[in-house]
């Protein structure tokens, strides 16, 4: 068995705000909760290679990993997948947004195995997963919400 997800919101912003504030890995530990820093390691063409590392959990345990991510903003989509996987035996990431009535709808995918030796099996991360992707996405939306509240409003032309 392999673990699969797919979770969705949808973000009261322009799809070009939503597009720029979560592509800004520089900026993820303030858009994200669970991730302490954000270490760019290379940048070749769109691909960035980095590390993320996230807070301590209840146990102190501080989880780090490097993954790939790969964005293409003319079909408005993202690739990623972590290069150290940890006890992942693959983890791979896939972003879609799609402009909607009431703003921008962001896809989450992720399709993974974990290792026999992983202290968790594929079930049980994909809970996790959705459990904690709910979580992030909320906060995500609120953030990029009260940007674009923030933001003036365009011009009118005359």
């Amino acid at each position: 068995m392999a673990g699969h997800t797919k979770n969705e919101i949808t973000i009261a912003a322009p799809l070009d705000l939503v597009w720029d504030m979560t592509n800004d890995l520089e900026n993820w530990p303030q858009l994200f909760s669970e991730y302490a820093s954000v270490e760019v390691i290379k940048r070749e063409g769109r691909k960035t290679t980095f590390r993320l590392t996230m807070h301590p959990d209840d146990n102190g345990t501080v989880w780090s990993w490097v993954s790939e991510r790969e964005p293409d903003r003319e079909n408005r989509t993202v690739r990623a997948r972590r290069v150290e996987t940890g006890p992942f035996a693959h983890m791979d990431i896939h972003w879609a947004y799609e402009e909607v009535p009431a703003g921008t709808r962001m896809v989450w995918t992720q399709d993974f195995a974990m290792k026999p030796e992983a202290p968790v099996d594929d079930e049980w991360m994909t809970d996790n997963i959705n459990r904690n992707s709910k979580v992030q996405m909320a906060l995500i939306r609120d953030k990029i919400q009260q940007a674009a509240g923030d933001r003036p409003a365009p011009a009118l032309a005359d």
